[in-house]
């Protein structure tokens, strides 16, 4: 299963947030299995979301765009992706249900705050997602997730909010998989210095790796394919070559 992952917002490219939604996303769908392809960082710009999604929809199993949702005028991912997949942006009833349950309950935890502001929610702009698509529930925010189908690839559309993200992704995690499988080894050897050995270990086994310098204690060496006994003698193989310490001794 390959998988591209999309993240939205002005604020990421201009470094005001940090991009962690991506990083984690990326480790949640690789232990599952799946091999993450493509990780990108787009504007709020409802054209240049859309190019990206129609693109890696034709190209890739599954897209994940996180970020640029609910009712404000930045908010336009949920309308990039009806675009890219050729929908309507329609109101789902259980969505803004939803949403008016959520809002109600913000509303008596907060009168203050309602008192203060005047919020005046547009409850339809939260709840829009593409026709025909499946709405994934958001225990943690307001704005609803939701997953698209489309010739083969799925679209899923997460908020930017991470702890957001996070819920929402948990109720489609079990759709993310695969065959890749891996394992690291940490050593205190230089990288430059096994260069050599991990091109010979390249040759030699069925497996793709890669070396990873840390400032904070050992390297790491991670071996990684489809094929776990194929991993396993090729990790084998290499310990009998390379110094290695135990992972807690690179914390």
């Amino acid at each position: 299963m390959e998988v591209a992952i999309l993240t939205v917002g002005d604020e990421l490219l201009s470094g005001d947030t940090e991009n962690t939604n991506a990083t984690w996303l990326a480790r949640q769908v690789t232990a599952r299995g799946a091999t993450v392809t493509r990780i990108l960082v787009v504007p709020d710009d409802r054209g240049v979301i859309a190019d990206y999604v129609r693109q890696w929809a034709d190209r890739f199993d599954a897209v994940v765009v996180t970020g640029g949702l609910g009712g404000t005028h930045d908010d336009v991912t949920m309308d990039a992706v009806a675009d890219a997949l050729g929908r309507d942006l329609v109101v789902d009833p259980d969505a803004k249900d939803a949403v008016i349950c959520t809002a109600a309950e913000f509303r008596d935890a907060n009168p203050e705050l309602v008192d203060a502001y005047d919020l005046d929610l547009d409850v339809d702009a939260w709840a829009s997602v593409p026709e025909g698509a499946r709405v994934l529930e958001n225990e943690a925010g307001l704005a609803p997730g939701c997953a698209v189908d489309a010739d083969g690839a799925t679209v899923y559309v997460t908020p930017g909010i991470p702890a957001e993200m996070k819920a929402v992704f948990e109720t489609v995690a079990d759709e993310f998989g695969g065959d890749v499988v891996s394992e690291r080894i940490y050593t205190p050897a230089p990288e430059g210095a096994i260069t050599d050995l991990l091109a010979e270990l390249h040759d030699t086994f069925d497996v793709a790796v890669g070396s990873y310098p840390s400032e904070e204690g050992p390297n790491s060496v991670k071996v990684t394919g489809t094929d776990l006994d194929e991993v396993s003698k090729a990790v084998s193989w290499l310990e009998e070559r390379l110094e290695t310490v135990e992972p807690e001794d690179a914390a």
